[in-house]
């Protein structure tokens, strides 16, 4: 009986993650209490317009979500952070 060798795909490239983390945006989720929880639609308007349709959820950069959330955040509102992988 010989023993065989046989390889495992790497686990992760650094040329891989980058590629990852490329493609990871970010949409801001705003819950409201009982009410259905909303989606930041836009934010070059004031106030921040919203939607309750996760499709039409403004997809941005970490830093740009993290402003959004800084402007619309109260004490009626709790907004989160939501990563989403991006296609293409």
């Amino acid at each position: 009986m010989g023993a065989s060798l046989f390889r495992l795909p790497p686990v992760s490239t650094p040329g891989r993650i980058g590629e990852i983390m490329k493609s990871i945006k970010f949409v801001v989720k705003v819950n409201r209490g009982s009410l259905a929880p909303a989606f930041v639609l836009r934010i070059d308007r004031t106030p921040v317009q919203m939607t309750t349709n996760r499709k039409l959820a403004l997809m941005m950069g970490k830093f740009t979500a993290e402003d959004a959330i800084k402007s619309i955040q109260n004490s009626k509102c709790v907004p989160e952070l939501v990563p989403v992988q991006e296609n293409g």
